[in-house]
């Protein structure tokens, strides 16, 4: 039922892995085709990110086998990131609209279906054992955080729309960041997460336009050649920086065992 499942992995292997095999891995290439919902499950604090493209006709979320429910939403929270054209998001019989990049938190049990002939949406599920109501963010009133340094080349915009702050959620954490033009990085100094996982979902690339995407313990870092809409697994143990060719922005998705923001690693300069 257009889901795929991937086991959890370990740092070692990621040193001596070919191209092919970390693509394979941590790259999720081809999340959204018109009239489909398509997922990647992932056994990295179990975590599901999927791609909705209404193309007209409405869409409902699958009761894939891999989550061993007759609901998808039984015993999970969702987020959801539109990248396309307007559309709406109806979560239990109400209707919401999601402009480009505007975001939905739908709680544990909630019956989602997704419309909108213009509309791409890019979905990110975690394990609830609570239940949240749910809540739209607009790109356009979230108040942006601004991070990083032009003289550095990395000026972006973060917009947290669940994050710990504000609305609730069990596990799972969600927003938007948007790099600055004349900036590449979209994480730098680099970070780890020992107690979460974290995906990036790149989008606005032109293309011909690429991120080179850093992944791998400090020290021993690897590289991933990213488009458009393709997002990367980083598990615990894994930074997780890159650098566009292009104008791009990047949403950022993560679960574990909390939901505190701040609870990150610092990776120095000098350890990479």
């Amino acid at each position: 039922m257009n889901i795929e499942v991937r086991h959890a992995t370990d740092p070692e292997s990621v040193e001596t892995a070919t191209t092919a095999q970390l693509r394979s891995r941590y790259l999720i290439e081809d999340l959204f085709a018109p009239g489909e919902v398509r997922a990647v499950y992932t056994h990295e604090d179990r975590m599901v990110v999927a791609g909705a493209v209404p193309d007209g006709a409405p869409l409902a979320l699958p009761a894939w086998d891999a989550l061993g429910t007759a609901h998808p939403l039984e015993r999970r929270e969702l987020g959801v990131i539109n990248l396309g054209e307007p559309g709406d998001v109806l979560v239990d019989g109400t209707a919401h609209k999601l402009g480009p990049l505007d975001g939905l938190y739908a709680g544990r049990g909630s019956t989602v279906t997704l419309s909108g002939a213009g509309a791409c949406f890019y979905l990110v599920s975690a394990p609830a054992d609570a239940t949240h109501p749910a809540a739209t963010f607009s790109r356009d009133t979230i108040e942006a955080v601004r991070i990083g340094d032009p003289a550095t080349a990395s000026a972006r915009s973060l917009y947290r729309y669940v994050w710990g702050g504000g609305h609730p959620s069990c596990r799972l954490q969600f927003g938007v960041t948007v790099v600055d033009a004349g900036s590449v990085w979209n994480t730098m100094p680099a970070h780890l997460h020992d107690r979460r996982t974290e995906v990036y979902l790149y989008t606005g690339l032109p293309a011909d336009a690429r991120v080179v995407h850093l992944l791998g313990r400090p020290g021993a870092t690897r590289h991933l050649i990213v488009r458009d809409r393709q997002a990367v697994i980083a598990p615990a143990w894994s930074v997780h920086s890159g650098a566009g060719t292009a104008p791009y922005a990047f949403v950022w998705a993560m679960s574990g065992e909390n939901t505190d923001y701040g609870d990150l690693q610092g990776v120095p300069m000098e350890a990479l």
